[in-house]
């Protein structure tokens, strides 16, 4: 399996680790399949606008790079913006993934939707488009195996 330059720069020098001490919202996700755990932390304004975000992951090369990337992607944008942020757009800056290491996007994506959720909750609000957060992204295919 070999990852993109991209991906090795994003795991070798990750963007925005750490935590935030006082965040807008947390949000954190983990895969029980392969041990992967992310927790995002945003520092969001009065306007909305997303004015940092730290990560903490515990997991692959691949699962530290996508959220390194993530936060880059969400930082500076928008509430609706961060929204916006795909796992398919994190594997496309990131110049692709392997396919066993897609999942990784995933949580990236899942992480910032969950920490927006956090946010919203907090604050008696609703962003539009944006639906519960599962804590594992693997929830619906444990229950489909039955």
């Amino acid at each position: 399996m070999s990852y993109s330059e991209k991906v090795m720069d994003h795991f070798s020098n990750p963007r925005n680790m750490g935590e935030i001490a006082k965040p807008s919202g947390v949000g954190t996700v983990g895969n029980a399949q392969c041990g992967d755990i992310m927790r995002v932390y945003l520092d969001i304004n009065g306007d909305g606008i997303v004015e940092d975000v730290k990560f903490k992951t515990f997991g692959c090369a691949a699962a530290v790079a996508t959220s390194s990337m993530a936060t880059e992607l969400v930082k500076g944008k928008s509430v609706q913006d961060a929204l916006k942020v795909t796992n398919q757009a994190v594997c496309e800056a990131l110049d692709g993934l392997p396919p066993v290491k897609v999942h990784c996007s995933l949580l990236a994506e899942e992480a910032i939707h969950a920490a927006l959720w956090d946010y919203a909750e907090k604050n008696g609000i609703v962003i539009e488009g944006l639906s519960k957060p599962k804590s594992d992204i693997h929830e619906d295919e444990a229950e489909e195996e039955y």
